[in-house]
């Protein structure tokens, strides 16, 4: 089974596949951030790893169920010449739970002080944010597997490289969530990209394929955006004058 790590060949694909794999799962680290955000702070950390670590096991599942992962691409039904299978239904779910979610999330940070008028809030109870956490784990789960069984031509491979991924999210999970939450602009930014992942996989449930190299670089191009704002709004403690510096007023002449 692990003969394949003997090759050029064998590490050459693990090492492409991890970093598909850990690329696939920013944005399944940014949902789970912005989810978790909303549970009380000694929550939030545990919540990040069991959702995690249920997409480790999500992925692990689904790539051990091969023969049921091919047959979810037999189509089901048709509506006029689009045929749909199991995956294509999945996809259209999980984008459509995606953009909804998002938006609302979008408008709850825009708009909710006013819609509540003040009022307090009660916050989501550690369940239900588990169970958001779940579907969403579920679809990009699902894209994972997908992609990794093109990829890789060994299951060990496939294997090794999604727990190398999901040890990198695990890394990464805290401080990405520490700086979404301290970030207004780029939490509002995180969502934008949920919404247009959604998109993509309802696009995709559609039968219409989508290249996610488009998707990666305007989200990367967006991000380098923000961080320069960002460093901009850091460095400019006192407003800037158009005119430049002025000295002390000079005493009136008599």
């Amino acid at each position: 089974m692990f003969e394949v790590f003997s090759t050029t060949e064998g590490w050459v694909s693990l090492l492409s596949l991890s970093a598909m794999e850990i690329v696939l799962g920013i944005d399944n680290v940014i949902f789970i951030a912005i989810l978790s955000g909303k549970l009380a702070l000694d929550q939030q950390a545990k919540a990040r790893r069991i959702g995690l670590l249920v997409a480790m096991l999500m992925r692990l599942a689904l790539l051990f169920a091969i023969s049921w992962m091919m047959q979810l691409t037999a189509p089901l039904f048709a509506i006029g010449s689009t045929e749909f299978s199991g995956r294509d239904l999945i996809l259209l779910l999980g984008g459509f739970f995606l953009i909804g979610k998002a938006t609302y999330e979008i408008h709850d940070k825009l708009e909710g002080t006013d819609v509540d008028k003040g009022a307090a809030r009660k916050a989501p109870s550690f369940a239900s944010v588990i169970i958001q956490i779940l579907l969403v784990d579920l679809v990009f789960s699902l894209d994972s597997v997908i992609t990794a069984v093109g990829m890789a031509p060994s299951i060990s491979i496939m294997v090794v490289a999604m727990v190398i991924a999901v040890a990198v999210m695990f890394a990464f999970a805290d401080p990405i969530a520490t700086f979404v939450d301290r970030h207004p602009t780029v939490k509002i930014l995180a969502l934008s990209f949920l919404i247009l992942i959604g998109v993509m996989l309802v696009a995709e449930g559609m039968g219409q394929h989508v290249s996610k190299a488009y998707i990666y670089v305007a989200m990367a191009f967006s991000l380098g955006v923000e961080f320069i704002n960002l460093r901009v709004r850091k460095g400019q403690s006192k407003p800037v004058s158009l005119h430049g510096p002025r000295g002390p007023a000079s005493p009136p002449h008599s």
